[in-house]
């Protein structure tokens, strides 16, 4: 067990979430669904449900309420700038989902556009990044969509490919910081330095990333930047990182009487305060952790001060755990087999155990003779493990010929206990199949 992480400190982290142990109806189960949206800290519910009673009045009003509501949305934006060092809460933009902030995107971007140019993206995106693009060349905007190759083997980008996409047309290069079904962290900073060799603009998704490790929008250089709160132990709603220059040349679409400047110009209609309280409820969390492992930083990341060193300090130790239990998965421990020593299952991703710092501990697989309804369901009745199969939004399964596969995704709340648990029932699942659940 990693020494940032000690069972104390797990089971003190699984504390701050109502539901990490048991579920509204009292089963004690293993969530292991993150990926498709993370449980809600107590913090973040807790700031929701007080700015939802107490501040509920609309912003720009003279009397108390409405003053607050304000300053509850700045607060928030101030929050997600620390988490993400951004330089300054006007360069967030917030927004319904991350699929409405990247189509908002793409449309504004569309406005410059003359037909010829190109956006390169990979084959391991959400099609939250990739129909705002497809549908820029179904309107003639751009002239092609390019798609970056897999190592079908690994999962991982073929780089020297994404180089020889990007030319004099490119005008985006949209990239996942990390697959939502492979887990394979994309290394930005070089496809950054890809982007910015031609002048095209530089568009992270963040969205599965963004609960598995420290983000630093100014180190990657990108021009913008999206997640979800709700894949960050929040509600539903996402946050936009926008380089400030360009949040104030893009025309985005918007209503005559809204605000001409940044961030307010890029959101549709009046901001729900809640959400920013619960936002900034999710960053204190990360506070209180960050000081349960201060102690074993340090002089470390003393680039950063302030908030943004203790966010930098959490998410940093939260990355350190993960990989821990991600090596579990693949090796095993103890009596119990690995990923990696089961010939039963087939995983998709990267399974050597020597690079766990190209992958988030999500993993997607199919179990041999099973079908995957089946093995969901079974891992749910038996063993009280939530998870599910799907094509999760992801041009994985095109590339694949897969239509569906089985996800088990983590986060830091989940323990190696869990891991084991599923390994255990995976394991199990190699005898012949028994009629009935």
């Amino acid at each position: 067990m990693n020494n940032l992480f000690d069972k104390v400190l797990i089971k003190r982290i699984r504390s701050k979430f109502p539901r990490a142990e048991r579920d509204a109806f009292g089963r004690k189960r293993a969530f292991l669904d993150n990926g498709t949206g993370t449980l809600v800290v107590g913090r973040a519910a807790e700031a929701e449900a007080s700015a939802r009673l107490n501040y509920s009045a609309n912003v720009y009003g003279v009397f108390d309420e409405s003053k607050m509501a304000g300053k509850v949305i700045l607060e928030g934006r101030r929050a997600v700038a620390d988490l993400l060092n951004a330089p300054s809460s006007d360069t967030i933009v917030s927004g319904e989902s991350a699929t409405s902030l990247f189509f908002g995107l793409s449309y504004a971007m569309g406005k410059e556009l003359t037909g010829k140019e190109n956006v390169v993206v990979t084959n391991y995106e959400h099609y939250a990044n990739l129909s705002p693009w497809l549908e820029l060349k179904m309107r003639g905007l751009i002239e092609e969509v390019r798609f970056t190759g897999l190592n079908l083997e690994e999962g991982t980008l073929d780089l020297g490919q994404l180089g020889s996409l990007i030319d004099g047309d490119t005008k985006v290069v949209a990239v996942s910081a990390a697959s939502n079904v492979l887990g394979t962290k994309t290394p930005l900073m070089e496809v950054g330095e890809m982007a910015r060799e031609v002048g095209a603009y530089f568009v992270v998704d963040a969205v599965h990333h963004i609960a598995h490790g420290p983000m630093d929008v100014q180190a990657m250089d990108c021009d913008f930047l999206v997640f979800s709160g709700y894949k960050l132990f929040s509600p539903h709603g996402s946050f936009m990182y926008g380089r400030r220059e360009l949040l104030e040349e893009l025309e985005p679409y918007k209503v005559k009487p809204a605000p001409g400047h940044p961030p307010e110009s890029w959101e549709c209609g009046t901001r729900d305060q809640a959400k920013f309280a619960a936002i900034e409820g999710v960053v204190q969390h990360h506070e209180w952790l960050a000081e349960q492992v201060e102690g074993e930083f340090g002089g470390r990341l003393d680039r950063y001060s302030g908030r943004r060193r203790t966010l930098k300090v959490a998410m940093t130790a939260v990355e350190e755990y993960e990989k821990e239990v991600s090596r579990v998965m693949l090796t095993g421990a103890g009596d119990t087999p690995g990923l990696n020593q089961m010939p039963h299952v087939k995983v998709f991703g990267i399974q050597d155990p020597e690079r766990l710092d190209e992958r988030d501990p999500t993993f997607s697989f199919k179990v041999e003779g099973i079908p995957e309804g089946e093995v969901v369901q079974r891992l749910w009745a038996r063993h009280g493990i939530a998870m599910r199969t799907e094509d999760f939004y992801s041009r994985v399964h095109e590339v694949y010929e897969s239509p569906t596969m089985i996800r088990a995704s983590f986060v830091h709340y989940n323990t190696v206990e869990e891991a084991l648990c599923l390994l255990r029932a995976l394991e199990e699942m190699k005898a012949p199949v028994e009629v009935g659940l």
